[in-house]
Order: structure tokens, then C-alpha cells, then sequence
């Protein structure tokens, strides 16, 4: 009981509903504005592919143990860090002329003997 108050003075959501922000999070899982850190870290933890592709009834217990002794390690003090996003490059590449996409395409065909 103790834990479940601290969790909320922590910023941290109750299991259930962390459990819905990490099935329902867009991708890149990254970029997603998390509520904390430790949803992310749980959902990352529990395979962002067996969380999509399960059902509840199985998905949830796992989340939820994950998503227990992340909560505990942060009740204790430790600092999760917020995954780092994903940006586009500053200064994408040239394109190539039509001179130079026929030699490449050439140079594949060849390679693969096509």
C-alpha cells in the first residue's frame, strides 16, 4: 500500500494505465511523450512486438511484473533516463543524377546477375 502512494507522488501512473500508454504508444516508441520514463522502460523491457501481438490476459502480467520492479528501483531513488529520440539527419545527402542512378542500377544488375 505504501508503494502504490509513493508511486504517485512519483509521478508514476498505476499499472493498468501505463500498461494501455505502452500498448497504445506510436513509433518510433521514442519519440512517444511519456508520462515517465518507466513506462517506457517497462514496455521496452516486456518486447514492444509481445505487447502488440498478445492478448491482454497474457500481455498484462508480464508488463506489469516489469513495470513493479521498475517502479521499485525508482521508489529507491534510482533516475531512469528518457530514450533518446529520433531526429532526421541535419543535412541529407544529394540526390543522384539519372546518369549516375543508371550506373548504380547497372552496377546492381550486374551483381546480382539480372
Amino acid at each position: 500500500m505504501l508503494q502504490l502512494c509513493a508511486a504517485g507522488d512519483n509521478g508514476l501512473p498505476d499499472a493498468r494505465a501505463a500498461y494501455r500508454e505502452a500498448c497504445n504508444a506510436s513509433s518510433p516508441k521514442a519519440n512517444f511523450n511519456w508520462s515517465h520514463p518507466a513506462v517506457y522502460h517497462a514496455g521496452r523491457e516486456s518486447n514492444w512486438f509481445f505487447l502488440a501481438n498478445n492478448a491482454e490476459s497474457v500481455a498484462y502480467p508480464v508488463f506489469a511484473e516489469h513495470y513493479r520492479k521498475i517502479c521499485a528501483r525508482v521508489l529507491e531513488g534510482e533516475k531512469l533516463p528518457l530514450p533518446a529520440q529520433l531526429q532526421l539527419e541535419e543535412k541529407p545527402g544529394t540526390p543522384l543524377s539519372k546518369e549516375e542512378n543508371a550506373q548504380k542500377m547497372a552496377a546492381l544488375r550486374a551483381k546480382l546477375d539480372i
